[in-house]
């Protein structure tokens, strides 16, 4: 589970720039999003081997120059709330301005790790300027030049020695945990409600009836676990209530702190973009994934609609084709225990473990009679394999000469690997190594 830093500050800082810089500096990070969108308010990266999300709250202040004191504070803390650190961005050109006071005025009370950043000293004697920040009595301050990087080493390097520790996810006494997520008014709640035969929530035909993620313990017909009803994700666009922007980021959450998304979406509406870059964050999270395309039974059908709805999903979510779907109501039930089984099934799927004779017993000779192909007249040869010990599906292959291996046959592996096990719904990940 990664800690969330939540990056504060008044709007012509450098907040964006200071962002992308964060998420950009490592190829293994994934591509920001907002909630869920790719307006980059939303991302993951890591530093010195420590993961973690970065929420920038700045995107979501609107209104008149007269209401941005009142919806910085309000963002400001939300964040708070939320965030395991916060990282106070202000801008040495300009100086301490009321904004920044107000926002310090708030910090001053977090028991929480509060960095202050003091952006765009670029220059030597910037460095002077930067001390007059001290005003603002957060104590000592990071000087950094996000638009070239300078300074961002040292500010991360405390950064991630405050954060707090990673919870241990050998914890066997707890439940797994299944988010219902979507976008709002899909009919999450009426799933839910369906499913533990109670109105456990309010269901309305108002988008955003649910601000909270809530759990509920489910313990029927031989299965248990923890189901989580989130808020809906919108659009960063749309998100301009404060109440809103704190469902987004519980959603987030929620998402990271899963191990199964169970992704609900209404079929009158479609398999839209909204939809996909909720797949992709769970995907990206390497979380296991269901797909349900809810109010089946108000979709006009004949013998041809379902593997045509099926398809166009599968188009849209290539090359992570392998996930189950399935189609249901919650108004009239149908279908809805199939869901919840094919979700456990995806559970047990994405904490299968392949003992390592058995994995190069199939796998070797695969690859013996499909080898990749000859890279500048040099023959690549795989000589072992192995899953590894993690929590989710991570497997590698030794070989002579792994810098030559190309997506391609990487895709192959993949597809031969999920052809031979089952990994229905689960991200895995390949890695070549030299032996």
């Amino acid at each position: 589970m990664s800690a969330i830093v939540a990056i504060v500050g008044r709007p012509n800082v450098g907040k964006s720039t200071f962002f992308n810089r964060l998420i950009q500096r490592r190829e293994a990070i994934v591509d920001a999003v907002s909630g869920v969108t790719r307006d980059r308010h939303y991302g993951k990266t890591d530093w010195n081997g420590r993961e973690f999300s970065l929420i920038d709250t700045g995107g979501y202040v609107v209104g008149s120059d007269d209401e941005f004191e009142e919806e910085i504070d309000k963002q400001v803390e939300l964040a708070i709330d939320e965030a395991d650190a916060i990282l106070f961005l202000v801008d040495v050109e300009t100086g301490i301005t009321g904004m920044d006071e107000d926002v310090a005025n708030l910090l001053r009370r977090v028991k929480k790790p509060v960095f202050l950043v003091v952006n765009k000293v670029d220059a030597a004697n910037r460095l002077h300027d930067a001390a007059e920040f001290y005003g603002l009595g957060l104590g000592e301050y990071f000087p950094i030049a996000s638009i070239n990087g300078s300074g961002t080493g040292e500010l991360l390097d405390a950064l991630v020695e405050a954060l707090p520790e990673k919870a241990e996810d050998n914890n066997e006494d707890e439940l797994p945990r299944f988010a219902v997520v979507g976008r709002p008014n899909a009919g999450k709640s009426s799933f839910i409600n369906a499913l533990i035969g109670e109105d456990r929530y309010i269901v309305t035909d108002i988008a955003g009836t649910t601000r909270d993620a809530i759990d509920t313990k489910y313990n029927r017909f031989g299965f248990e676990f923890n189901l989580v009803d989130t808020a809906g994700i919108r659009r960063k666009a749309k998100v301009k209530e404060d109440l809103e922007f704190y469902s987004v980021m519980r959603s987030v959450r929620a998402i990271e702190h899963s191990d199964v998304c169970i992704l609900l979406f209404d079929a009158t509406r479609g398999f839209d973009g909204q939809v996909q870059n909720i797949f992709w964050l769970a995907e990206r999270n390497k979380k296991g994934v269901v797909i349900l395309v809810n109010k089946w039974d108000l979709v006009e059908k004949d013998n041809h609609t379902t593997k045509e709805f099926e398809q166009k999903i599968r188009k849209a979510i290539e090359p992570f084709t392998d996930v189950p779907i399935v189609f249901i109501s919650a108004l009239t039930k149908q279908r809805i225990f199939k869901a919840i089984e094919t979700a456990v099934t995806v559970y047990k799927s994405r904490s299968n473990k392949i003992k390592t004779s058995k994995f190069n017993e199939i796998m070797l000779p695969i690859i013996e009679h499909n080898p990749p192909p000859a890279y500048k007249g040099k023959y690549i040869k795989i000589k072992y394999c192995m899953q590894l010990p993690t929590q989710t599906p991570q497997f590698v292959f030794f070989c002579n000469l792994p810098q030559y291996i190309r997506d391609p046959y990487k895709r192959f592996i993949e597809n031969q690997l999920r052809e031979e096990f089952d990994f229905n719904g689960v991200p895995i990940q390949i890695y070549f190594r030299k032996k």
